[in-house]
């Protein structure tokens, strides 16, 4: 595996002749109702990646475990950035690593939330125009894949803490899932943009976590690394 934090100079320039590559996980630290950790959202990209760099070549950079939360801003513990802090961010270490020979850039967010996505994608489309040879993949497993994800949740309408993220947590890392929280189902005043959330949404939680199950884990993992892959693999056919 090709982890960048842990490669030296040389082994960087060695694997450059073997891969144009890199992946960027992105994650949270955010509310993932009362028990699932902070750091859910980066955790599981970082073990899908993980997973997907047994079976391909590529430079796996370190996970950004911030990013843009809306929604959960005001529950205990989320810790989120603004949207053009996100922006500058993923400008900068695109530019860095087309300035140091990759070309393929692939984004991938632990987390959903439609302002984190749109920062990602707005900076995508910028470069892309500006860097010559570019190629960027942005994507949330959630969105790329939710007809695959639903197949495998009881819960219709499964979302945030609830039953898929708990059995993926239960399959990944069970000693940080702390029991259950109750099922919860958020009903916000759309299209109103309310100021206190946590008003609608007392727990954290979109779903039912207490259908969740590790063998449900592993087969949302299985999919998502495929998927990581499946991109990957059309990029570095794209020249």
């Amino acid at each position: 595996m090709y982890i960048l934090e842990t490669m030296t100079m040389p082994e960087f320039t060695k694997y450059l002749r073997q891969t144009k590559t890199i992946v960027f996980p992105f994650g949270t630290i955010e509310e993932h109702g009362r028990h699932l950790p902070l750091h859910t959202d980066s955790f599981i990209v970082q073990q899908v990646l993980l997973l997907a760099a047994k079976k391909r070549k590529f430079f796996l950079a370190p996970t950004v475990p911030y990013g843009v939360c809306t929604a959960t801003r005001d529950h205990p513990g989320t810790i989120g950035i603004a949207p053009e802090t996100l922006r500058t961010l993923a400008r900068d270490l695109v530019s860095e690593a087309h300035r140091k020979g990759l070309r393929n850039v692939v984004l991938v967010s632990g987390h959903g939330g439609s302002l984190h996505m749109a920062a990602l994608r707005e900076t995508a489309e910028t470069l892309v125009d500006r860097l010559s040879g570019l190629r960027v993949a942005v994507f949330s497993p959630y969105d790329l894949l939710w007809k695959e994800l639903s197949s495998i949740s009881e819960t219709p309408d499964d979302s945030h803490a609830g039953e898929l993220e708990t059995s993926i947590m239960l399959f990944l890392e069970r000693s940080t899932v702390k029991g259950r929280s109750p099922a919860e189902y958020p009903c916000f005043p759309r299209p109103l943009v309310v100021k206190d959330k946590v008003r609608y949404w007392k727990g954290g939680v979109w779903g039912d976590p207490g259908k969740a199950t590790a063998e449900k884990g592993k087969r949302a993992i299985t999919v998502i690394a495929e998927k990581v892959i499946e991109v990957i693999d059309m990029m570095e056919r794209t020249r």
